[in-house]
């Protein structure tokens, strides 16, 4: 999912502060990601940095964690889409997680969940836009599980365990540099998935 420099030429310079803040935490986390280096990569000037987010680099970083969240939350909905069984499009999309991770040397995990650990215990901008972003993935697995006539607890609960385990799975993907955690979540998610329609 990275962005070339010529995708990034197209853009705004708001637009490629946040999106390069997104990849650098994404690959060094947010404590690791200095405002400096943001401006750099996205060859913008302190100023202008400072010009769209006058919060500075927590600013900065809820705005990239929003936009990393958009972005797995379509790759969600395209890997959700179709007419096969949740459990089969869960486990395409654990799949495509670890093709991903692999193609990207181990470096690309979730930016969300990288924020999010590093934040743990504050009351933070940084929290609360974590914390929506793993709200609106759960919404979208439990919609399409009550699309396949989930009953609405069922949904909602299968919903929390799918990403909470998709989470976990491209964490220890990453440390392990292997794509059998996430293949082996994504096969346990579709049998349970399928045993509510048993």
């Amino acid at each position: 999912m990275a962005q070339n420099s010529s995708a990034l030429d197209s853009l705004g310079t708001r637009d490629r502060l946040v999106v390069v803040a997104a990849r650098l935490i994404q690959r060094q986390g947010y404590v690791g990601t200095g405002i400096k280096q943001i401006a750099k990569e996205a060859e913008a000037t302190l100023g202008s940095v400072y010009h769209f987010f006058p919060g500075g680099k927590e600013a900065v970083a809820v705005a990239a964690i929003a936009y990393s969240a958009e972005e797995f939350a379509e790759l969600l909905r395209a890997g959700l889409a179709g007419d096969d069984a949740p459990g089969a499009a869960i486990e395409r999309c654990a799949g495509e997680l670890a093709v991903g991770l692999r193609e990207s040397g181990w470096v690309d995990g979730c930016p969300v969940t990288a924020a999010a650990l590093e934040t743990l215990g504050t009351d933070s901008e940084i929290q609360r836009v974590c914390a929506e972003a793993l709200r609106g993935w759960e919404r979208i697995v439990e919609e399409r599980l009550l699309g396949a006539g989930f009953a609405a607890q069922d949904a909602r609960e299968v919903a929390t365990t799918v990403i909470g385990a998709l989470e976990g799975a491209e964490v220890t993907a990453q440390v392990t540099r292997s794509e059998e955690p996430l293949r082996v979540v994504g096969r346990q998610l579709a049998r349970l998935v399928g045993a509510y329609g048993e």
